[in-house]
């Protein structure tokens, strides 16, 4: 069982209150090293004229990664739109990699078309995450052609517009599941979602932003203390994730009812046509 850490941070804010990408190169762990290699071997193999670039996001290239826990988060984007494209090996791919490496804890390969990796107009979550989080491991590197983005409205509105759904389809995939681990593997995804959909919540008032679920679990405490306790319990569900499936619909019934009703009330303000994608300010 794994404690709750106070470990993670805010982004850092440039002086024009622009997020500053802290991943560097520099900063993977040796260990991690071959792990990508791998990854871009195995990809390549299978699709060598497919792949336009291919970046690692999320705790590795920060530095930040914890042996036995951080998972690696792989973006690859493609010429063509992934969805006309044969991505039958990807699960065992993802298998095999994590399989090899014993301190790693998943490995996550998604896929995104070129055209919507050069998204300027609009906050959109994955190129913000290219752009703030990522570093760019093999092609050519989109990064630096990519908007700046601010802890404000739009981007709050990523993680705010689809929660609703999302609690719903949790819901629904965990009803009459008996297999432990997909349980399991719902449970900490969905609730991964709620932190941080929590954090998303007190953005604009506090012009501050974070993936992390700890610092973002603190935000938003910070305005709902009153909520507090059952923040935490998601926080906890979602790195310890629970195997009974009605402990957790029971709970996404209690918090999460109450939670879609808050984010439903900040829509009103910020985004009552219930657009997908918020115009970057």
């Amino acid at each position: 069982m794994t404690e709750i850490k106070e470990i993670g941070s805010l982004c850092a804010i440039d002086e024009k209150g622009y997020i500053i990408n802290e991943s560097a190169p520099e900063k993977i762990d040796n260990k991690f090293r071959e792990v990508i290699r791998l990854i871009k071997e195995s990809c390549l193999s299978i699709l060598p004229d497919e792949i336009h670039s291919i970046y690692i996001r999320g705790s590795v290239p920060r530095g930040l990664d914890i042996e036995g826990l951080s998972d690696v988060d792989v973006i690859i984007v493609t010429h063509s739109n992934p969805r006309n494209i044969d991505l039958t090996w990807v699960e065992e791919t993802e298998q095999f990699i994590d399989q090899k490496f014993h301190f790693v804890n998943g490995v996550e390969l998604g896929f995104l078309p070129l055209s919507d990796a050069e998204e300027s107009k609009y906050c959109s979550m994955i190129p913000f995450i290219l752009k703030t989080y990522g570093i760019c491991v093999y092609g050519e590197n989109l990064i630096n052609k990519l908007p700046n983005y601010k802890p404000d409205s739009p981007l709050a509105n990523e993680h705010l517009i689809h929660l609703s759904p999302l609690i719903d389809q949790a819901k629904r995939e965990l009803t009459g599941n008996d297999d432990i681990e997909d349980i399991k593997d719902c449970c900490s995804w969905i609730m991964r979602i709620i932190v941080r959909a929590g954090g998303a919540l007190v953005i604009v008032q506090e012009h501050s932003y974070t993936r992390d679920l700890f610092p973002a679990y603190k935000l938003f405490s910070k305005h709902y203390p009153e909520k507090e306790q059952e923040m935490r319990t998601a926080l906890w569900n979602a790195i310890n994730p629970l195997s009974n499936s009605e402990e957790i619909v029971e709970f996404l019934n209690r918090f999460g009812s109450w939670l879609k009703v808050e984010t439903e009330n900040w829509l009103d303000v910020y985004n009552p046509k219930r657009e997908l994608h918020l115009p970057l300010c």
